[in-house]
């Protein structure tokens, strides 16, 4: 009698490759793809900025709920916080008065209440879910975004502090590690299929986000 040995693939291996289209999509997306191809303005850089505020003001929230949770806690530390950074580019780029000059867009209010029910039904897979969409995306093509815009608007290294992970030297190192995390995460079939679920769900806002910007942009100038 044969035995056939069949190889698993890690989560995060199978997440990878499930969310590639997703994750495709999302950075294709028109209003995006304008930023990077040098066809957005400062304007539209701003707007993206405010939109990353409410969401990752929702995401850190969060994160505080699941601080000692078995499953979430190896996920979080204070060297991905962005907050503050984001605060500090809207002052750069807006002014004192930035939070009374910036308002969600729909799908970003959707998106933080998304956020906002998982913390609230204690979904350590949900929440490690968005972390990982952000954060993760955020080490990678982020960096370059954050040169790009830079050089865009002649912003130097003010204004895009947001992709500046300055306690993290070694990027690549820190993804790597985190994948481990991931795939050492005790989840059943069913509940890595809900976290891979939630992964396509959060790519899916940030397309929708972009087509959000796109219409203000398109309203504003009629």
């Amino acid at each position: 009698m044969l035995t056939v040995m069949v190889e698993l693939i890690p989560f995060s291996t199978a997440l990878r490759e499930r969310s590639r289209s997703a994750h495709s999509g999302s950075e294709h997306a028109g209003f995006m793809a304008d930023l990077m191809r040098g066809n957005g303005t400062r304007d539209d850089y701003v707007a993206l900025v405010a939109q990353h505020w409410y969401i990752y003001a929702a995401l850190e929230a969060a994160a505080s709920t699941f601080a000692t949770d078995p499953i979430a806690a190896p996920f979080i530390t204070a060297k991905l916080t962005r907050l503050p950074a984001l605060e500090a580019d809207l002052e750069y780029l807006i002014g004192a008065d930035w939070r009374t000059r910036i308002t969600p867009v729909p799908t970003t209010e959707r998106y933080v209440t998304r956020i906002d029910e998982i913390a609230d039904a204690g979904w350590a897979g949900g929440f490690v879910a968005h972390h990982y969409t952000r954060y993760l995306g955020d080490l990678s093509g982020g960096q370059f975004i954050g040169k790009l815009m830079s050089r865009q608007f002649e912003l130097g290294t003010n204004g895009i502090g947001f992709y500046v992970f300055d306690e993290i030297a070694d990027p690549a190192a820190f993804k790597d590690v985190y994948r481990e995390q991931l795939d050492a995460a005790p989840w059943d079939a069913a509940e890595a299929e809900r976290v891979i679920d939630e992964v396509l769900l959060a790519y899916q806002f940030n397309t929708d986000l972009f087509v959000d910007l796109a219409a203000a942009k398109a309203a504003s100038a009629a």
